[in-house]
């Protein structure tokens, strides 16, 4: 088996290293540092969102009172654009050969956030988003954007040994798994209910007969799919970040049905099958 893709090395100061094409920085301590600043804050806003109960935006906004929304085809383009375009823009920046293992995976990254800006936010039915909540999606999408297509482009080296390991392997076919679960818990959601209806209905169908937010499920088993496959510490904090984040939501979510439905079905768990 080949072994894990190896960070820059040359080091020029104790906070930046050299490409190993002599073009492009590596701001390896900083993104080091990133990445154990977003796992601790994902540990801290879990346990605020456990102790809380709710999540200041969709269904709990009103009740929060979060007076400023965003329209939610307009928030979600925003505040997703970011983290495909800052990706983009640091590849035709860095010009030279990139290399197959580092356009795969930047592609898949930025696929997903595709997606989310062209695709999802044209197609959503959901809510009005707070305001202040878009600005920090916007602002951590630009971040986490920033970094982890910095680390792809400048800061990994990717053999093509690496083409073959199982890690990889391994970790596309979560990725798609994920993104294939994801896409079709968000179609499923948005034909819940017809044009002009307002009443909350059961989802069911694909993972919604076994937990209550498929669509998380399958966004929590897309990124840490990308973390095996990329095998990097920016990319687990990510996926780590975000089942901290929306794993409380989904609890809410699940909470909320039950409460709401008497028949709603005993067997689905909250985002995780079987589990939680």
């Amino acid at each position: 088996m080949a072994s894990a893709p190896q960070s820059s090395t040359n080091a020029v100061s104790p906070a930046v290293s050299e490409d190993p094409r002599g073009k492009m920085l590596c701001f390896s301590n900083l993104v080091m540092t990133y990445s154990w600043v977003l796992i601790t804050m994902g540990i801290a806003l879990s346990f605020k969102q456990a102790r809380s109960n709710q999540t200041p935006y969709g269904r709990y906004a009103e009740k929060l009172g979060s007076r400023r929304f965003v329209p939610a085809k307009l928030a979600w383009f925003l505040q997703e654009l970011p983290s495909f375009l800052l990706p983009v823009l640091l590849v035709r920046s860095s010009g030279g050969k990139q290399g197959i293992g580092r356009m795969l995976l930047l592609c898949f990254f930025c696929g997903h956030y595709f997606h989310r800006t062209f695709v999802y936010s044209m197609l959503t039915k959901g809510r009005p988003l707070p305001l202040r909540i878009v600005v920090f999606a916007l602002i951590f999408c630009s971040l986490n954007g920033l970094v982890q297509g910095h680390y792809l482009l400048h800061c990994t080296v990717y053999s093509d040994a690496w083409l073959s390991d199982v890690r990889l392997a391994a970790g596309v076919v979560l990725f798609l798994v994920g993104m294939a679960i994801n896409i079709h818990s968000d179609y499923i959601l948005r034909n819940l209910r017809k044009p002009g209806e307002f009443t909350y209905k059961i989802p069911k169908g694909g993972m919604f007969e076994y937990v209550s937010c498929a669509n998380f499920f399958g966004e929590i088993v897309e990124w840490f799919g990308f973390a095996v496959a990329s095998w990097s510490l920016p990319a687990f904090s990510f996926a780590f970040f975000t089942l901290c984040i929306i794993g409380p939501r989904a609890y809410n979510h699940h909470r909320f049905y039950h409460e709401k439905f008497a028949d709603y079905p005993q067997s689905r768990k909250a985002v995780i099958p079987f589990i939680f």
